[in-house]
């Protein structure tokens, strides 16, 4: 789905926002009820690292948890991933590997090119699964609001140019819930990207501010692109691209995990040629893409910079800390 305008700041979303705001209430008490029913959460045996938001939308969670599961690795850890496999039609718990998007989802694909990945939506059979087979912590995308894990570190993750929009949770605005719920219950908040609208206030906990990095994106410097994305914020992968130095002779924004069909497809083929563009895409949505569709779009893909990153390796130290 796309967001409506009006879950967008400044401002509190107007009279539609208003008129959403019994549903949002009835939305905050299921959410309370659903996380106070769920205690503790289930002990996997290995540590688990949530990441996550408070938000609907793209944050850059997968980012980070790749991030973060880079660093691990780098610090001799074992990290597998978790993920739910948005989109995807699998069932069970299943481990990534030789499965398109539409089986797994577009995320656990770019996950799993860093570290084993498992796509589960019973999340403790996911985890199970991951503890027998060797891995001494698990990296979570997603889950913040799911209860059935112990989490040993959660990460709340805010995209810099949205913020929390009109600060209003669903159906009124984009929040999952009310922002000192989510606090209350996170270890640390990453900012993702220019700060370009009011932060939440991170209280007491650690604050990392991450900046997006093109990797190769020289190599669009001065090119005409027609830039496409179907993810939750396609407007940050235009800007990428612009601040790459590409020229964007055309932009076309799809829905978060969008399946692209064969008419689409053709579609963007032909406006590319007409405009004399080079069609350019994401890693997230080259990977919803089949291989003959691939071999026509240009992929750029991204890596995270995080500011703190000495304080970050610390935190995730003291996960493994007796």
């Amino acid at each position: 789905m796309r967001a409506p305008d009006f879950w967008a700041g400044p401002g509190d979303g107007g009279w539609r926002a208003r008129l959403l705001s019994p549903l949002s209430a009835l939305w905050r008490h299921v959410a309370r009820r659903r996380l106070a029913r769920g205690g503790a959460g289930f002990d996997p045996g290995i540590p688990v690292i949530c990441i996550g938001n408070a938000t609907a939308g793209g944050t850059g969670k997968t980012p980070f948890a790749i991030e973060v599961a880079r660093r691990l690795i780098a610090a001799g850890h074992r990290p597998h991933f978790l993920s739910r496999g948005h989109g995807g039609t699998a069932r069970g718990v299943v481990r990534v590997g030789g499965q398109g998007a539409s089986a797994v989802g577009d995320e656990p694909l770019l996950l799993a090119a860093v570290a084993p990945a498992w796509v589960a939506r019973d999340r403790i059979a996911g985890a199970r699964a991951i503890a027998a087979a060797g891995a001494d912590v698990i990296v979570m995308d997603d889950g913040f609001q799911n209860p059935a894990l112990e989490k040993r570190l959660s990460f709340l993750v805010v995209d810099g140019g949205a913020g929390l929009g009109n600060g209003r949770v669903i159906p009124a605005g984009p929040l999952r819930e009310d922002w000192p719920d989510a606090r209350a219950r996170a270890d640390a908040v990453v900012v993702i990207g220019a700060a370009t609208a009011p932060l939440p206030p991170a209280g007491a906990l650690p604050l990392f501010r991450a900046a997006i990095r093109p990797l190769g994106g020289a190599r669009f410097a001065g090119r005409r692109v027609l830039a496409f994305a179907g993810i939750g914020r396609p407007g940050k992968f235009f800007d990428t691209l612009a601040a790459c130095g590409a020229v964007l002779a055309a932009t076309r924004a799809f829905p978060d995990h969008h399946a692209f069909t064969a008419a689409e497809i053709a579609a963007l083929r032909r406006e590319a040629a007409a405009l004399d563009a080079l069609p350019v895409t994401t890693a997230k949505d080259g990977a919803r893409l089949g291989p003959g569709e691939r071999v026509w779009v240009e992929v750029l893909d991204i890596a995270l910079d995080v500011a703190e990153a000495d304080a970050l390796d610390q935190l995730l130290a003291l996960v493994f800390a007796d």
